[in-house]
């Protein structure tokens, strides 16, 4: 058989999903006990110790119970319920099958013992706490049952002293393995646990990591990776038309002393969500520090690239900043700059700086354009 056909066979018959082939799996395994218990059976009736009517009639009804538990795993309909491993039922359906097998192998019924703890074995990792002494508790109980119950009716094969040596063994495997199964689903819920505040903690450092707190948007450190990984894009695409403008809040100095700094902090948190609004999708905004905000524009020209800008001006002078403070307005000075092709990213920055210090020294309140192309820089229209 070749790779690729056996490959086919297995998701086939396992599934493709991942977890859906684990469940399949390890209800397969499981099967394995159920046809050595079969395989037992056969032999007890060939050997003389149980008849043909019993053999067959476990026998079959082990293999139905096999094969309504993989239809189950295999067409997805345990996906419905809320323990898609289906765990407890098949473990008592299993539990079931045991007891009725020692029940029917007549002079070695002990072995079938072996069986009963497969199946508390093959739940232990899944079950719940409470669930699983539940199990162990009902299984001690229904065995007990049992054991009484053909002591007295074929002491021949269950002697009363066998029986309370089998006894004995129940309710010390049993048990134990009901406790082992309910610290072993506490450990599981611990690690879960643990599993989850590490993702949030990693969530959290991440955000840290490349947001600025203050505004909610990205840092500078990030904004320098995304634009080195915008530029190595771009180098392979060989487009560069993008647009690099830095803002810088005006007089932002005299609201800190006028108003405190807390109001500052405000001031540069609502600025930050008015500025992402105006821009589009494909842009991005960073705080760059202080007062200042770093933008990237892209796929894009000089004229429109200002066109954003100014929209976001004309955003910023008919919005409310602060609702304690309706009177407070701010305006920002901008320096606006394209990329050349292969140049450093820090001397579009750099142009795009000396570009804001312009826009500063005639008044602020206004952009200038530092067009690469042209020899002149010049203010927006």
């Amino acid at each position: 058989m070749s790779r690729k056909l056996f490959l086919q066979l297995s998701d086939w018959v396992l599934s493709t999903d991942p977890r859906q082939r684990l469940r399949i799996m390890r209800s397969l395994m499981a099967a394995f006990a159920y046809f050595a218990c079969i395989g037992l059976m056969v032999y007890c009736s060939w050997a003389g110790f149980m008849s043909n009517a019993d053999t067959w009639r476990v026998s079959v009804a082990t293999i139905i119970n096999l094969a309504f538990w993989y239809g189950m795993l295999r067409s997805g309909l345990n996906l419905r319920f809320k323990d898609p491993s289906l765990t407890l039922p098949q473990v008592l359906s299993g539990l079931t099958i045991a007891i009725v097998a020692y029940a029917v192998t007549g002079p070695i019924h002990g072995s079938t013992l072996i069986f009963l703890a497969l199946v508390m074995v093959f739940g232990i990792f899944a079950l719940q706490s409470r669930t699983a002494k539940i199990v162990g508790a009902s299984t001690v109980l229904v065995m007990s049952g049992t054991i009484v119950y053909k002591s007295a009716t074929d002491p021949f094969h269950y002697p009363l002293s066998l029986e309370i040596a089998h006894f004995i063994l129940i309710i010390s495997v049993i048990p134990t393995l009901s406790a082992l199964a309910a610290q072993l689903n506490n450990l599981h819920k611990r690690l879960e646990t643990q599993r989850s505040e590490l993702a949030q903690a990693l969530a959290r450092i991440q955000v840290l990591a490349t947001r600025d707190e203050l505004t909610g948007l990205i840092n500078r450190r990030h904004m320098m990776e995304v634009l080195n990984q915008h530029q190595k894009r771009l180098d392979r695409s060989g487009h560069h038309d993008f647009y690099l403008a830095l803002l810088d809040v005006d007089h932002f100095k005299r609201i800190n002393d006028t108003h405190g700094h807390s109001v500052g902090d405000d001031v540069l948190h609502r600025f930050a969500q008015v500025l992402e609004s105006a821009l589009r999708d494909t842009d991005i905004v960073a705080r760059w520090g202080g007062e200042e905000f770093l933008l990237l524009l892209n796929d894009t020209t000089a004229d429109v690239a200002n066109i954003a800008i100014e929209r976001a001006r004309t955003a910023l002078a008919q919005t409310p900043l602060l609702p304690n403070l309706p009177d407070l307005k701010i305006t920002f000075s901008a320096g606006l700059t394209g990329y050349l092709d292969g140049e450093l990213l820090h001397t579009c920055i750099e142009r795009a700086d000396k570009a804001l210090y312009r826009a500063k020294k005639q008044g602020r309140n206004c952009t200038v354009i530092d067009d690469p192309d042209n020899e002149e820089p010049g203010p927006s229209p």
